[in-house]
């Protein structure tokens, strides 16, 4: 009966690299207390003899568990249906393809499991945490900031609290579209914004209200309804609009699902699009490219922002960036038919 040949072992590394084995350990642990010629030999020995490094042994040196969570705070449905949370999933996926590090998404629908994913990250299954989806009474920032757990947010934090985070430029993307539907003639410009316990949401109905007042015009209350960036609360927040003002000629919609659902009211309601009202989206999601007719949008730059988030938990995991790190990102309108 044949029996399987041993794994090499970190002693005959160190034999074969002719160097200690303290010294054959640094080098799997990418320390940089190693000279050149010793981590080429090392470098040698692992390639020569296939040496495969113990990962839990690894793990217990240094404390790494080489992964890190993708934690979606919003109910399932909403976090696979939705182009956004998809696009950053992708994005952080692809991010982290070339590298050792393992990537896992944890959903948390309610505090409940808000409060388990805390524990989770506590407990040391992760080296930090992408967090998204934050709304105002959140606890999980809380949670992993006492428990010192790396941490990014994808968008700027609801009270201005120190902590690392990466956003598009809401604000201005939303005074872009609002001027633009200004720029084309439209007076009574209405907004379907997104979810107001939502820092995304509320960044953006405040570009709304900033582009209005700066051309003169003051934001008046019917003219908004609030949406929760689904297709169907769009449609619903548009029939709200034209039930209170029927004579509506533009909308800015606080992203491009609920556009969609948008146009929908619009075209039950015999409305042509644009020539009756003009409708600009936000995200360029690819819907906004497909819809009928394709529709004018603000584009978040999300190939830019997914690289940004990984690059500064790593920088928070090594020690070299601070728990308080953040880029904004800019926006740019793409033209289509709706606007």
């Amino acid at each position: 009966m044949s029996t399987r040949p041993a794994s090499p072992t970190l002693d005959e590394v160190a034999v074969l690299a002719g160097v200690s084995r303290a010294t054959v350990s640094r080098v799997i642990n990418d320390s940089p207390r190693v000279s050149p010629e010793a981590r080429q030999a090392v470098q040698a020995a692992v390639a020569e003899l296939r040496y495969v490094p113990n990962r839990m042994a690894r793990s217990l040196v240094t404390r790494r568990t080489d992964t890190i969570a993708l934690v979606l705070n919003e109910p399932n449905t909403q976090v696979f249906s939705d182009p956004f949370f998809a696009s950053i999933v992708r994005g952080v996926s692809a991010t982290l393809a070339d590298t050792d590090l393992n990537l896992v998404l944890l959903t948390a629908q309610d505090e409940r499991e808000q409060q388990k994913v805390g524990r989770y990250a506590r407990q040391g299954h992760v080296d930090g945490v992408i967090l998204m989806s934050v709304h105002s009474e959140d606890p999980l920032p809380d949670i992993l900031a006492e428990a010192g757990v790396p941490l990014v947010l994808c968008g700027r934090p609801f009270d201005d609290r120190e902590v690392a985070y990466v956003d598009a430029d809401n604000r201005g993307g939303a005074v872009t579209a609002t001027e633009h539907l200004l720029g084309i003639g439209r007076r009574r410009v209405a907004t379907v914004t997104g979810p107001l316990d939502m820092i995304a949401g509320v960044d953006r109905y405040a570009g709304y209200c900033a582009a209005l007042i700066e051309a003169g015009h003051e934001p008046r209350p019917e003219l908004m309804a609030e949406g929760d960036f689904t297709e169907a609360g769009g449609q619903r927040a548009m029939d709200e609009l034209l039930t209170r003002v029927p004579d509506l000629d533009a909308v800015f919609v606080a992203s491009d699902p609920m556009a969609v659902g948008a146009l929908r009211a619009l075209r039950a309601a015999g409305r042509r699009v644009p020539e009756d009202v003009a409708v600009v989206g936000f995200d360029d999601a690819a819907v906004a490219e497909t819809c009928d007719p394709p529709l004018t949008t603000v584009a978040q730059p999300l190939a830019d922002m997914t690289p940004l988030l990984t690059e500064l938990l790593l920088r928070q995991i090594d020690g070299v960036g601070g728990p308080a790190e953040s880029r904004v990102v800019r926006t740019h309108l793409v033209h289509r038919a709706t606007a």
